[in-house]
């Protein structure tokens, strides 16, 4: 399902892109020697991901040129989709890409709460956004089609394809330019290096982080096709969030698009437990796991194509204060995943990854503005974007942990009082939801910004 005006295709040409950019510049060197292959740029993103890509279109929207560095050959086809609230549906109405992916994708109308037990009687509760969350926004977006949306708005060239880190080789010189060493043999010079690559980043682990900690839950996940199949193709359901609760697990699945369907199965297990590889097998353990739970999950997992069917354990860091490393070390800074993992609970992931994107372009597009010490300001803007976006991103990182340990308890009489009380009797989505309302702002270029070039 093609949504962005440029395909992954056609980037993945620009392996090492020849054009000028503004903050950038090539120095020559002899092609045969690695060790001498230097380039020097302003802003360097490594990780085309929501957050790295995102971050790029937004300093794009503010006149400010940044390459992005992916280790794939092109953008990343895998994942199955992401589910963006209010809060994410705002910032990608900032960058400019909003109306082409809601024009591919179902808005969600409402949720219904259910049980995986035949004697609980199925349906626990029904809600509706419109009714429960007046203004709420709730799509589930193909992981994809967002990256080729948010790569659509950067010019050929900026992403830079097959060139992953090899390491951060660290700071160099009085202006604190920050020199990474790619597998290729290149060095890149950079003023300011943005880490977005992902949960298990390098960039974190060379400014101290700890690994991101496994919270005692997998998560299998698939994206179901109706391509064409049945009474006239499509898929049969109608737009609403179908949660299935059991003992020590949980399902569920959601209406993507006309033709696509997402599901996916938490499940508690002491460790994440070797690697499976083999997409049939994955698919055939999902399967088993919710034998006998309700049928029309069932039929959707089925109707789900084995590549299309991934796992993964659900890991957090809950950036304590006093205790965490900060954001930003010289000239390089965290965003995304990068920074600060969290677990599906909230739905608030990607979301987050977008927001930070947009307050980081932000405060580094003033940064340039400004001109003065390009270190100095630099560091400022992000220690300013660090400040701003804590207070955010650690409450909405341990809530989301909490909510995840307490719908994934197994005792029967916690799961009985869930199922008879508190699903059927307390829960509110209005409040549940509070922290959708965030508003990242616009992004307004600053007046001694220049456009960037084509």
């Amino acid at each position: 399902m093609a949504l962005a005006t440029t395909s992954s295709h056609a980037f993945s040409s620009c392996l090492h892109p020849r054009r000028r950019h503004r903050g950038r510049r090539n120095v020559a060197v002899s092609p045969r020697s690695e060790v001498q292959r230097r380039e020097e740029m302003e802003i360097v993103i490594v990780g085309a991901g929501v957050a790295g890509l995102a971050t790029a279109a937004s300093l794009r929207r503010l006149g400010v040129g940044a390459t992005v560095l992916e280790q794939g050959a092109s953008l990343r086809a895998g994942g199955t989709s992401l589910t963006l609230f209010k809060n994410g549906w705002r910032v990608l109405d900032a960058i400019g890409v909003a109306d082409e992916l809601r024009a591919k994708h179902l808005r969600v109308q409402g949720m219904k709460m259910r049980s995986a037990s035949p004697a609980a009687g199925g349906v626990l509760r029904e809600f509706s956004f419109e009714e429960e969350a007046p203004g709420q926004e709730v799509r589930a977006v193909e992981r994809r089609a967002l990256l080729e949306a948010l790569a659509s708005r950067l010019p050929p060239g900026a992403i830079s394809f097959s060139s992953k880190l090899r390491r951060v080789v660290g700071q160099q010189g009085p202006d604190g330019a920050t020199e990474l060493e790619l597998e290729d043999g290149r060095r890149i010079v950079a003023k300011v290096v943005v880490g977005c690559d992902g949960v298990n980043s390098p960039i974190a682990r060379w400014m101290g982080f700890s690994e991101p900690r496994y919270v005692g839950h997998m998560a299998f996940r698939g994206l179901a096709r109706y391509d064409g199949a049945g009474d006239g193709g499509g898929q049969p359901f109608e737009a609403k969030v179908n949660y299935i609760y059991g003992r020590g697990m949980r399902a569920g699945f959601v209406p993507v698009s006309a033709t696509r369907v997402y599901w996916f199965i938490c499940f508690n297990r002491q460790s994440p437990g070797p690697k499976i590889t083999d997409p049939a097998a994955l698919k055939r353990e999902a399967l088993e796991l919710v034998r006998g739970w309700p049928e029309d999950l069932l039929a959707v997992m089925r109707d789900t194509p084995d590549d299309a069917v991934v796992r993964t354990p659900l890991v957090d860091r809950w950036l304590w204060p006093g205790l965490a490393p900060p954001a930003s070390r010289g000239g390089v800074v965290l965003a995304g995943d990068a920074w600060h993992p969290m677990t599906p609970n909230l739905g608030q992931g990607a979301c987050c990854a977008l927001e930070d994107a947009v307050v980081l372009a932000r405060r580094l597009a003033a940064a340039a503005a400004a001109g003065g010490d390009a270190a100095s300001s630099y560091g400022e803007a992000m220690r300013a974007y660090e400040r701003e976006r804590w207070g955010r991103v650690f409450p909405l990182t341990a809530r989301a942990g909490l909510v995840g340990a307490l719908v994934q308890w197994g005792n029967p009489a916690v799961c009985a009082a869930r199922d008879g009380v508190v699903i059927p009797r307390l829960v509110r989505l209005g409040p549940f939801l509070e922290h959708t309302n965030f508003d990242c702002g616009l992004l307004e270029p600053p007046p001694a910004a220049a456009a960037p070039s084509p």
